[in-house]
């Protein structure tokens, strides 16, 4: 498959950005649009950072930015016509299990309104292939793991994880009708250098440097599937390239319909996970003083762990997540550092540095 061009939506977020640096990379002659609303549900200035991150990556003038919104159905379909993408990967979508609570609104609107309008175009435009994100949060509390593709994920704990059950049903319901091959990828605690502010990772580490305690909830008794961006990007080019009805030869009559899980298959404790992370921020000079903990009880929609079985993901794709977790860490507090205007190897106290 050599597509002329891909559109990939929230192509300002973490994921959107390092998927469309790659894809510029990987195919010469392909053009990356992308499509993001730049919304302020975290850092906006971080949001421009990596899209000046795609445009330098960009020699030959191959990125094709644009700003609006999924849920803008009339701008959708204006895109939709200049650029005819085909391929589209849509990871744009409101993020956070906890703003859910309090704005359930939002995710309505981006994540579920917003989601109808993208499978409508990729309709109407014989889309080749709609490659979608959900998310590690559909299992829920699930006892049984590690969490498998199979598991019927019927009970959301957040309105958050019940709107990616609803992408998912949504786009079945588009591959069994209209023939249109969906791939959805469960993301697993997705981290590394420019990631999301508001992921728990994210927190402790601004929490370590300016000397407050880290919240641990559910008194630090939690596990996460940690998967480094890399590998995340690895697999969803290969997924990209190929929908895996089609690789798979099915002669079932099933619909041309997905989903896969994407993680490392690790899942880490989290003292451990703040430790490995403790340690990355000293060797880059960003950490002198001890670190504190505050235990919390759950949050209300949260999960205590998370744990991919990714065997599917392997088996249609040979997708095997290399970057390990010290590995991923170091690379992000390096980043971190940078990124917050921290010296290495100076004497002055880091706690109280800002944004630089």
């Amino acid at each position: 498959m050599n597509p002329h061009a891909v559109l990939v939506t929230g192509a300002a977020g973490f994921i959107g950005s390092f998927l469309c640096k790659r894809l510029l990379a990987d195919n010469p002659e392909l053009i990356v649009v992308g499509y993001d609303n730049l919304n302020n549900y975290y850092d906006v200035g971080l949001k421009h950072e990596r899209l000046e991150m795609v445009n330098q990556a960009d020699t030959s003038g191959r990125f094709k930015f644009v700003l609006g919104d999924i849920y803008d159905a009339d701008q959708l379909s204006h895109v939709f016509d200049q650029y005819d993408p085909d391929i589209v990967v849509n990871l744009a979508a409101q993020a956070g299990v906890r703003h859910s609570i309090d704005h359930p609104r939002d995710y309505i609107d981006s994540n579920i309104v917003g989601f109808f309008n993208v499978l409508e175009q990729c309709r109407s435009h014989r889309v080749s292939h709609l490659v979608f994100a959900s998310s590690s949060s559909v299992y829920g509390n699930t006892a049984k793991t590690p969490f498998s593709e199979s598991e019927p994920c019927n009970e959301p704990i957040s309105l958050y994880a019940a709107t990616k059950k609803a992408n998912e049903a949504l786009a079945y319901s588009y591959a069994s009708l209209y023939g249109m091959p969906c791939t959805g990828l469960r993301f697993f605690s997705v981290y590394g250098p420019m990631g999301r502010p508001d992921m728990a990772y994210f927190h402790f580490a601004e929490s370590m440097v300016a000397g407050k305690p880290i919240q641990l909830f559910n008194n630090g008794n939690m596990l996460r599937d940690f998967t480094y961006i890399d590998d995340i990007i690895e697999g969803i080019c290969l997924v990209i390239a190929a929908p895996a009805p089609i690789i798979s030869s099915s002669a079932s009559g099933a619909p041309p319909y997905r989903i896969f899980n994407i993680g490392h298959g690790n899942p880490v404790p989290l003292f451990e996970f703040v430790n490995t992370l403790e340690a990355a921020l000293r060797a880059e000079g960003a950490l002198r003083h001890d670190v504190e903990y505050e235990h919390l009880p759950m949050q209300a929609g949260d999960a205590w762990q998370t744990y991919a079985d990714t065997s599917a993901l392997q088996n249609e794709y040979d997708y095997t997540p290399k970057t390990v977790l010290a590995e991923g860490l170091a690379q992000f507090a390096q980043w971190f550092a940078l990124w917050k205007g921290l010296e290495k190897n100076t004497g002055e106290d880091l706690g109280a540095c800002n944004h630089g």
